[in-house]
C-alpha cells in the first residue's frame, strides 16, 4: 500500500510541476527566451492571494483568475516595453534582460512581504481542508484541490493552442517564425501574448501553491530550476512535453524521497535532467530542431 502513497502523492507534485514549468517552455520555445523572472512570478502570484486573503478576506481560488490576469498584464508590458525590441538578439542578452528583471522583482518582493514563508490555510468556513482517506491512502485535501486545477489550466492552454486562432498564431510562430511572417501573422503581438500566458499561468500557480507550502522568496530560485528540469524531461515549448516531464519529476522525487530521504530528491531530479541531457537531449515529447 506504500506504493500507491507514493503514487498518489507523485501524480499530486507532478500537476503542479506541470502548471509551473508549462509558461516557463511556451516562453522559451515560442520566443527562445529563458525567462530567469518565471519563478518569482510564480511567488509574486502566491503573495498577491496570501495577501488579498489576509486583509480582504478572498478565499484563495476566488482570487486565482484576479491574481492570473494581473500577471497576464504585467506579462504582456514586460514583452512589449522591453523584451520584443531584443527578442531578436542572442539568447543570452534576454537571458542577461530577465536576470535583471528577476532580480528587481526579487528584492521588491523582499521590501514589501520580506522572506518570512507565507501559507493560506483558510476554507469556506473552516481553518483546514483535511484530509480524504481511502483505506491505507491519505492526501490532503488543499492538495487534491491544487491537483485538480493544476491539471485543469494545464489541459485548458493544451485546448487553446489547439483550438483558437491565438493558439495556432503561437503554433505557426514556433514552427517557422520568418515563414508566420509573410502569411501576415504578427509576429510582436503572438511573442507578447505568449509571454503574458507564461506570467498568467505563474501566477495562477503561485496561487495554487500558496495553498499547498509555505511561500517565501527563497523559493523562486528552486521554481526556476524545476522548470528547467521539467522541460528538459518532457521537451520544450509543448503543453503535453510539460505535462509529462512534471509528472515524471513528481513520481520521482516522491519515490527517490521515500528510498533515499527528502532531502535528496532534488538531488534525484537534477540527476535525471543530467543523463536526459547526454541521451535524449530533446526530451521524452520533443522533437529534433526545438531542443
Amino acid at each position: 500500500m506504500i506504493g500507491l502513497q507514493i503514487l498518489v502523492n507523485g501524480l499530486t507534485l507532478g500537476a503542479l510541476y506541470a502548471c509551473l514549468a508549462v509558461g516557463f517552455s511556451l516562453v522559451w520555445g515560442v520566443l527562445n527566451v529563458i525567462n530567469m523572472l518565471h519563478g518569482s512570478l510564480i511567488i509574486l502570484g502566491g503573495y498577491l492571494t496570501w495577501y488579498a486573503w489576509l486583509h480582504w478576506q478572498v478565499h484563495p481560488l476566488a482570487a486565482l483568475l484576479p491574481v492570473a490576469l494581473l500577471l497576464f498584464a504585467l506579462g504582456w508590458g514586460i514583452q512589449m516595453t522591453m523584451i520584443n525590441r531584443l527578442v531578436r538578439q542572442p539568447v543570452l542578452t534576454t537571458l542577461t534582460v530577465t536576470f535583471g528583471l528577476d532580480l528587481i522583482l526579487y528584492n521588491a518582493m523582499n521590501v514589501l512581504f520580506d522572506a518570512t514563508p507565507r501559507r493560506i490555510t483558510l476554507d469556506l468556513g473552516t481553518l483546514d481542508l483535511g484530509v480524504l482517506g481511502l483505506g491505507e491512502v491519505v492526501l490532503a485535501w488543499d492538495r487534491i484541490v491544487a491537483f485538480a486545477l493544476a491539471l485543469a489550466l494545464t489541459l485548458l492552454l493544451y485546448g487553446v493552442m489547439n483550438a483558437s486562432r491565438t493558439g495556432r498564431a503561437i503554433v505557426a510562430v514556433r514552427m517557422d517564425r520568418d515563414a508566420a511572417e509573410l502569411m501576415g501573422i504578427r509576429i510582436n503581438r503572438v511573442y507578447a501574448m505568449t509571454f503574458a500566458i507564461g506570467a498568467g499561468l505563474a501566477g495562477a500557480c503561485g496561487a495554487l501553491m500558496a495553498m499547498v507550502f509555505p511561500i517565501t522568496t527563497n523559493l523562486s530560485g528552486l521554481l526556476l530550476g524545476k522548470a528547467f528540469v521539467v522541460c528538459v524531461i518532457g521537451g520544450l515549448g509543448t503543453v503535453p512535453g510539460a505535462l509529462v516531464g512534471g509528472l515524471v519529476l513528481g513520481l520521482i522525487e516522491s519515490l527517490s524521497g521515500h528510498l533515499f530521504g527528502p532531502q535528496n530528491a532534488v538531488l534525484i531530479g537534477y540527476g535525471l535532467m543530467l543523463v536526459l541531457l547526454m541521451t535524449r537531449p530533446t526530451g521524452l515529447l520533443g522533437r529534433k530542431g526545438y531542443e
